[in-house]
């Protein structure tokens, strides 16, 4: 009987030029066509049949093929050729399946190239050395920063650790020109697409910049984190009667507020009707001091009154009647509703300058945390009570609405009308542009990020609805898990509008075409930017080397590059000879064949 061990060893043999990708998802499909239409490698997607009913249409993609399972185990993967796989993509939305099958893979094929999708990131990192020659990434944590400074009109995503400084994306004018690691983009051409690793650094207006505790970068960042948190105090000492009415409204319900409004009606018509009619009311307030009087002590018999003013007398007499349990019923259900309101923390709801965030899944409780360490005021929306950011936002004691954020009774519940920014990152399309869309009626200026998957909806988005931030966690994300399946060292990605520079480390190869090469061969108008070198021998690296200074193999070179850039990059510095116009992946196989 063969077993998949057998079947493998059976099986064994140069690898092909292809990669295995478990998912089925949005990450799968961007990972999927970036393989396949940015590096030309065929790519061969597992998922189970359950899977297949919500998976993308990955037929639409060119060089791929689709293996469907009734669950992902040895033998599936033995179906999907991963023996002789360059490398597995382990994207499913499952950090302990993914973990099984990492395991399950690492068996079958000891020196496979691993990339595991995975949330927590501190279990990552311990898997990653227990599996060897595999990188954890998580989509979540390499979007989110990207998705809140743009939330707050920020250019400052994440700092960059990299060679021992700490690098921030900052603009020109912010930081000092010492700090100036390398220019990045330029915004101010005017044109359709900012211009990227201009030829000329001095042009560019953000840039790529060393983060100091004195820097410009990091005083202009504490000055707006405090100057909001002193607004925010500011305005929770404020008692204003739009606040009292707002939350009088939260607290009771409807029904209660109509039925006790025509009551009064009643009341405050027979006071005015009295006032009018009966000569020994001589003022407005004396009619209603009877009519009260009648309301509540019951009616006074007066036989010699008209007809119309008896029965006037009575109404205002079962009015009175109505009032008191209707006055304590809204006490009752405001008790009850103030103290449920207080478990969720949705008394302490800002009113303005507040970040509203819709979905509590993976992104939305990243985007979450990272708002919260910084201070910013936010209120937070999830349909659902069991939301992975659920139990977090009522551990930080952040304001939560439990609700649908397409309706815009939840979004006023939540002071969109008065916020600084509305982030829609649920995992549905349509739920994200409808609470934008109605965000944007609240607040025909509001500053809105809507999360969306799909490219072409985007672009119409941003052309009708006048929504100029559309993004997509998988685009952003999925630059960095092909970077790793490719082995590339990538230290962090950089999203500017829609489009992503990676800051990578490249070992210039012995016999490659850039050893012996000055350092302006590889540094490349629009592609490559060359921002240290690393000597081989040598602890510390050199920044901003000079264009004349001599590459020699071994030598590592930390660069700012496009994908399109970084991929032709490598290739130069592919060793044994390799020139210029070999393919990567082939090199890769040729390298690992038995």
């Amino acid at each position: 009987m063969l077993t998949p061990s057998s079947v493998v060893a059976n099986l064994r043999r140069a690898r092909n030029n292809h990669f295995v990708i478990n998912g089925s998802d949005g990450l799968a499909y961007r990972l999927a066509e970036q393989l396949t239409t940015r590096y030309g490698v065929d790519v061969v997607v597992l998922m189970t049949a359950d899977q297949r009913r919500d998976a993308r249409d990955f037929g639409e993609l060119p060089r791929v093929r689709v293996v469907v399972v009734e669950r992902v185990d040895e033998r599936a993967l033995v179906k999907a050729d991963v023996a002789t796989a360059i490398g597995l993509a382990l994207t499913v939305q499952d950090d302990v399946g993914n973990i099984h099958v990492a395991l399950q893979a690492r068996d079958l094929v000891p020196g496979l190239r691993l990339v595991v999708r995975m949330y927590n990131s501190h279990l990552g990192r311990g898997i990653e050395e227990l599996l060897g020659n595999a990188r954890v990434l998580s989509d979540a944590e390499i979007a989110s920063p990207a998705l809140v400074a743009l939330a707050l009109d920020e250019v400052n995503a994440v700092p960059l650790p990299v060679g021992g400084r700490t690098l921030v994306v900052a603009r020109r004018t912010d930081v000092a020109p010492d700090d100036v690691v390398c220019g990045l983009v330029d915004t101010t051409t005017g044109g359709t697409a900012p211009d990227l690793l201009p030829a000329d650094p001095g042009r560019a207006d953000l840039v790529l910049a060393e983060a100091r505790v004195s820097s410009g970068v990091a005083d202009s960042v504490a000055d707006t984190v405090n100057t909001v948190a002193r607004t925010v105090r500011r305005n929770a000492r404020r008692w204003r009667l739009p606040a009292v009415v707002d939350t009088a409204k939260t607290l009771i319900s409807r029904q209660f507020r109509i039925a006790v409004v025509v009551v009064l009606l009643i009341l405050v018509g027979a006071g005015f009707a009295f006032a009018r009619t009966r000569p020994e009311v001589a003022s407005f307030w004396d009619g209603v001091y009877v009519t009260l009087v009648n309301a509540l002590g019951g009616p006074q018999l007066e036989a010699d009154i008209p007809g119309w003013q008896q029965v006037l007398q009575l109404l205002v007499a079962l009015a009175g009647l109505a009032l008191v349990p209707l006055i304590t019923a809204m006490v009752v259900e405001g008790a009850v509703n103030a103290r449920l309101a207080v478990a969720q923390g949705r008394l302490r709801l800002p009113e303005e300058g507040h970040v509203v965030l819709v979905g509590l899944g993976n992104v939305g409780t990243r985007v979450l945390r990272l708002l919260y360490d910084r201070d910013v005021p936010l209120v937070a929306i999830d349909v659902k009570e069991e939301a992975r950011g659920v139990p977090l936002a009522r551990e930080l004691g952040v304001p939560l609405i439990i609700g649908d954020a397409s309706r815009e009774s939840t979004l006023r519940s939540a002071h969109v009308q008065n916020c600084r920014a509305l982030m829609t990152l649920a995992s549905n399309d349509v739920i994200n542009l409808e609470a934008a869309l109605h965000g944007r009626n609240l607040q025909p200026k509001l500053r809105v990020l809507v999360r969306l998957f799909d490219g072409d909806l985007a672009a119409r988005v941003r052309k009708t609805f006048s929504i100029r931030f559309t993004r997509s966690v998988s685009y952003l994300a999925a630059p960095a898990f092909a970077e790793a399946l490719m082995e590339r060292e990538v230290i962090g990605t950089i999203s500017v509008e829609r489009r992503v520079l990676l800051v990578a480390e490249v070992v210039v190869g012995t016999g490659s075409v850039l050893a012996g090469q000055r350092v302006a061969v590889a540094d490349t108008a629009g592609a490559v930017r060359v921002i240290a070198l690393a000597e081989f021998g040598e602890p510390r690296p050199l920044w901003r080397p000079a264009p004349n200074r001599v590459l020699q193999a071994r030598d590592r070179i930390t660069v700012v590059a496009s994908r399109d850039g970084l991929s032709r990059l490598m290739r130069q510095a592919a060793g044994n000879g390799a020139d210029d116009d070999a393919d990567p992946v082939e090199q890769g196989a040729d390298a690992s064949a038995p």
